[in-house]
């Protein structure tokens, strides 16, 4: 299974303080101690505000992953390491060629140009000068 980056960026956060609203409207602030790739959180030292604006605090709080609409993370992690290795990725797939099949056949027109010299073509291959056939030793 691969992880997209939101995932990534949410283990790289763990330990920091997150904000976290659910789709029901209440909102938890507290350090993420536990991510899992389904996006299952785990707070400590939380503060819960319900949809009425009341706080209360928690010691620790499981928030399941369907149930987040978003996630607010620290400002620093923006120079994570994570962003370096993507943006070494995406330089090395700018400059090659790429793999697959859309990108063999991007290779092959970009070499013959277009209609040139396919299975259909008008020149299929005779002689360019008088003698260029089959000659006799």
């Amino acid at each position: 299974m691969v992880l997209g980056i939101p995932v990534k960026l949410l283990h790289e956060a763990k330990g920091h303080i997150v904000t976290c609203e659910l789709t029901s409207g209440e909102m938890y602030r507290g350090k993420l101690t536990e991510v899992e790739d389904n996006m299952n959180t785990q707070f400590a030292e939380c503060t819960l505000t319900d949809r009425m604006g009341r706080t209360s605090q928690l010691q620790h709080v499981f928030i399941r992953g369907n149930r987040i609409r978003f996630l607010v993370i620290p400002d620093m992690l923006r120079n994570a390491p994570m962003f370096k290795n993507q943006e070494r990725k995406l330089k090395g797939q700018a400059m090659g060629a790429g793999v697959g099949k859309t990108a063999m056949i991007r290779s092959a027109v970009e070499s013959k140009g277009r209609g040139g010299g396919g299975r259909h073509s008008r020149d299929r291959g005779g002689p360019k000068a008088p003698g260029d056939w089959y000659r006799k030793k």
